[in-house]
């Protein structure tokens, strides 16, 4: 169990440090000192480390767990959207919380004072205050399921395991008789269950919003559905490449993709289907050119890609062929019927390959995009029977 919380823990630290977001250092927060709670009510501290200050080992049995519970409550209501997606789970999560953390901070009051004859009496007050969280839990998610949540039936598991958990950790630590290992397996068991289903959903979850968060500042020169840069952003990173390029005395190379039926499929179920086509594309596009080019988005038909070298190369050309072969290649797309309907795009390339030292972005993209719409429909597929062969020389 400790190594399943610690595994955990590490993930959550590093997707905190990663996304530097608050969500996931709540994530990080509520995994150390939930998980330390359970570790804490299974014995294994007093084992590992006998010396350890007996009223301290109290203080924290009693009070850590009805914390830990305040926390989650209060998490799970940010977690299901708060206040702005349903006001109703929202006061009582927070009320609960805010109760459960004034009863927390009571318990290890009293731990401090009551003598170690009278502890399992207050740890028994502690697991009963601790199974309110859990019952408010199930009736905060039972609502988010009612309202069409859809990772509320998940997270309903994670739940039913923690109220597992909860009742064999406090067993543990009541040494109730009559449990034997298989008790404490499954609470183990529970225990690891439910901090991963709870740390993946809030991974889940905390991606989701970071990717909302992206889609909300694409207005920034972004293409929605490619994510490429497009209109004054394109023109700007085409004309820094140029300027790189022009510094250290290089060619650059633009190619313009133009699909020239993108919107074939309007008359169809697969209406609509132009975000697909374009994502696909653009992935397609992306593989196709490496991390070191320029790709843009021109405008909806047309992809553009610039590359810098020092001179036309065997590498540029390369590219090339890959974007010709690659990009018309047929895919599928979803109509409104969830039926996959097949594309073929027709994808016009236009080559332009200039010193760019007084060249400008956009006369530069149009001229390659002429020499595009001139060639749409006409598919560069390589395979081994386009390759030109030479036969050696016979000696």
């Amino acid at each position: 169990m400790l190594g399943g919380v610690l595994t955990l823990l590490a993930v959550a630290i590093g997707d905190a440090l990663a996304s530097r977001s608050m969500a996931s250092v709540r994530n990080a927060l509520f995994l150390l000192i939930a998980g330390g709670s359970c570790v804490l009510m299974s014995g294994l501290p007093e084992v590992f480390f006998p010396d350890l200050p007996e009223r301290l080992v109290m203080v924290l049995k009693a009070g850590l767990g009805p914390l830990a519970g305040a926390m989650g409550l209060y998490y799970l209501g940010n977690w299901l959207g708060g206040v702005r997606e349903d006001s109703q789970v929202h006061q009582f999560t927070v009320i609960g919380g805010t109760v459960l953390l004034m009863a927390a901070l009571a318990l290890a009051a009293l731990a401090t004072q009551v003598e170690r004859a009278d502890f399992r009496a207050l740890l028994a007050l502690a697991a009963a205050v601790n199974m309110v969280p859990v019952l408010l839990a199930l009736l905060a998610v039972r609502r988010a399921i009612q309202l069409g949540d859809p990772l509320a039936r998940w997270m309903s598991l994670g739940i039913v395991c923690l109220a597992a958990s909860t009742a064999g950790l406090y067993a543990r630590g009541l040494n109730v008789a009559g449990p034997g290992l298989g008790t404490w397996l499954a609470t183990a068991a529970c225990v690891v269950s439910y901090f991963l289903i709870a740390s993946v959903l809030g991974l889940l979850r905390n991606r989701h919003n970071r990717e909302l968060a992206r889609l909300s500042r694409l207005d920034q020169g972004t293409e929605p559905a490619t994510g490429l840069p497009t209109g004054a952003a394109l023109l700007t990173e085409v004309e820094h490449a140029f300027w790189r390029t022009a510094r250290r005395g290089g060619v650059c190379t633009v190619v313009c993709l133009h699909v020239g039926n993108l919107y074939e499929l309007s008359d169809t179920p697969a209406q609509g289907s132009e975000h697909q086509i374009l994502s696909t594309l653009a992935a397609r596009v992306r593989r196709a050119a490496g991390f070191r080019c320029v790709v843009g988005l021109y405008h909806p038909r047309c992809f553009v890609v610039v590359m810098s070298s020092d001179k036309l190369t065997e590498a540029t050309l390369e590219v090339i062929t890959r974007l010709r072969s690659t990009v018309p290649l047929p895919l599928s797309v979803m109509d409104a019927q969830q039926v996959c309907q097949p594309f073929t795009p027709e994808v016009g390339v236009g080559v332009v390959t200039l010193e760019p030292d007084s060249a400008t972005p956009m006369e530069v993209i149009n001229q390659a995009e002429r020499r595009a719409l001139g060639a749409v429909g006409e598919q560069h597929r390589v395979s081994e029977h386009d390759i030109v062969t030479t036969p050696a020389a016979l000696n």
